[in-house]
This record gives structure tokens, C-alpha cells and sequence, in this order.
């Protein structure tokens, strides 16, 4: 299926959102082999769906891929009005900022920002949305 939303055959509309580096100073073409897998509810119009959210916590989790690192499993968290990490143990020290989630329409082809756990914010691109 190509981007954007609508039914899907997940439990409660999740949908699952494949995001990979898009191109930066260090990788031009960008890469494929480095990114996240995360499951999510969306609006009909493709946005995080807060209020959706709410019920199905627990079943909204990530994978981070990156070559040459092993995987990390962990949770999407909505901390307040506009503010969504990825975590991956307990406390904060490992938590993934995701600037404006809350505002950016997940659909193939569109990009969000993430900043990882070195500090640095890198740009990712939306490849799917099944």
C-alpha cells in the first residue's frame, strides 16, 4: 500500500510508519539501513491521532535500525500538547525527541525530524505507511 491513511487491517486503525535517514552532510544519497519502524494511530488524513493514542499506549512501539548497531526496541510516548519521544528503557537519558510529530502528516514522500541519542537532530523520510 503507498502512503497516507485510511482503514487498515491492524487492531484499533495502528498503522505501521517506516521512516529512513534522508540525505545529510554525512550521507548524501541518505540510507535505508538506518531508521525506525513504528507503529502509531493515525487520522484519516494521515497526523498522530492523540486522542487514539490515549487507548492504545501500549501497543504503539518502536524499532530503531542503523548499520553496524544492533536493533533497539522500545515505545512511542506522547509527553504533553506537542511532544513525542521514542524510549527505549526507563528515565529520559535515552529518549528520541521527534520534532512537531504532532504536526507533520505521515504519507510517503513526506519527511519529520528526530533527535537521536547523540544530540544530533537528523532528517528522516517517510517511505511507508501500511
Amino acid at each position: 500500500m503507498s502512503g497516507g491513511a485510511g482503514t487498515s487491517g491492524k487492531p484499533g486503525g495502528l498503522r505501521t510508519i517506516r521512516l529512513e535517514l534522508a540525505r545529510t552532510r554525512e550521507r548524501p544519497d541518505g540510507d535505508p539501513g538506518c531508521g525506525y519502524e513504528f507503529s502509531a494511530p493515525l487520522t484519516a488524513d494521515g497526523y498522530l491521532d492523540a486522542d487514539a493514542f490515549k487507548a492504545q499506549r501500549t501497543d504503539c512501539r518502536v524499532r530503531r535500525f542503523w548499520t553496524g548497531e544492533k536493533y533497539e526496541q522500545g515505545i512511542l510516548k506522547h509527553l504533553g500538547k506537542d511532544r513525542w519521544v521514542f524510549s527505549y528503557a526507563p528515565g529520559t537519558d535515552d529518549d528520541e525527541a521527534a520534532f512537531k510529530f504532532d504536526r507533520h502528516r505521515f504519507a510517503t514522500g513526506e519527511y519529520v525530524s528526530i533527535t537521536e541519542h547523540d544530540g544530533v537532530t537528523r532528517p528522516f523520510k517517510v517511505v511507508s505507511v501500511i
